[in-house]
């Protein structure tokens, strides 16, 4: 019999029972719909131990490496530590190191962290103030020796958070991170698979760390990158994206500005539409989305219907929070 632990409770899952049985058994509220591993709202998370492979079935392959689960076909084959997506609490502190204006409206800024933390770039954390004020950001970079980890903040209008960060927040200054979450970032495999990575204004960041991963293990098949503005000031890092364009052969990179004062340098128009028409099939490829809902929701309908599947479909879409 094997023991299933959630938060501060231990409960015995019969043998039976699914660790979904279990927990509703013990009166442990767990989201849950169809009870056959088809609509996924009882995915849970193993903290310890790997969880079974066929209690994975059907979950993206960044998911199942993060050791995500759907409670409802889990059988437990060993004890398991398990967490709903949104009640994993652990937190570490970071101090901030640099800050950097990419564009009137983004601040780029780096933190440093001693506790020993996991993350893979493209994901995202929740960055929190000391006084608990919180909001999620994308990791722009991929693990690296000084233990530090980039952001790239876009101002909101009226932006409680962001406008602290572009305004009062100060080197040496500390914040408390959230462990890293999401499944849009690259995993090794298919090192040969065509790669398009699509994102609008400070959708970059995780777009820039997804490539940088791509290229550190190795990834031969093409990638092509498309970041797309309204205007000029909405575009950055254009010097380094070019510079790894010409030192990697299989980096493709095509700045996009929409509205009407681009040059020649640029393609002019909607970055996804630009990305979208540049290939007449999305078979076989692995398509990465990162920014404004609307163009990640269009560009993942567009994309599947273009011929990509929809597991190799990864998507960030930036929710814009009230006051953020």
């Amino acid at each position: 019999m094997q023991s299933i632990t959630i938060g501060e409770s231990t409960f015995s899952c019969q043998p039976d029972e699914t660790v979904l049985e279990t927990l509703l058994r013990e009166n442990v509220q767990v989201p849950n719909g169809c009870r056959q591993g088809l609509c996924q709202a009882c995915m849970m998370r193993s903290l310890d131990n790997p969880p079974p492979v066929s209690a994975q079935t059907g979950l993206k392959d960044t998911l199942q490496k993060q050791n995500y689960f759907l409670a409802c076909i889990c059988h437990p084959e060993q004890d398991m530590t398990v967490a709903l997506p949104n009640q994993q609490d652990a937190t570490i502190e970071a101090v901030i190191v640099q800050k950097q204006r990419l564009t009137p409206d983004i601040m780029r800024l780096v933190v440093e962290y001693q506790t020993p933390f996991n993350f893979f770039a493209g994901q995202f954390v929740n960055l929190k103030r000391l006084d608990g004020l919180t909001r999620s950001y994308s990791i722009a970079n991929i693990p690296h020796p000084k233990n530090s980890l980039e952001f790239h903040i876009r101002r909101l209008p009226n932006g409680q958070f962001s406008s602290w960060v572009h305004d009062e927040l100060a080197l040496g200054d500390r914040v408390i991170l959230s462990e890293a979450q999401g499944a849009c970032h690259y995993l090794p495999g298919r090192a040969e698979q065509p790669l398009m990575l699509v994102g609008t204004g400070s959708g970059l960041a995780p777009l820039y760390g997804i490539l940088a991963d791509a290229l550190a293990q190795g990834h031969t098949g093409p990638i092509h990158l498309f970041h797309g503005s309204r205007d000029l000031n909405g575009l950055y890092f254009i010097d380094e994206m070019r510079e790894l364009a010409e030192k990697f052969a299989n980096v493709h990179y095509t700045p996009c500005v929409s509205g009407a004062n681009g040059d020649s340098t640029h393609a002019r128009g909607r970055a996804h539409d630009i990305a979208l028409s540049s290939t007449e099939s999305l078979s076989g490829w692995r398509v990465f989305l990162c920014g404004h809902p609307d163009m990640v929701n269009q560009t993942k309908r567009m994309a599947f219907m273009k011929g990509a599947s929809m597991s190799d479909i990864y998507a960030d879409a930036f929710h814009v929070i009230q006051g953020k």
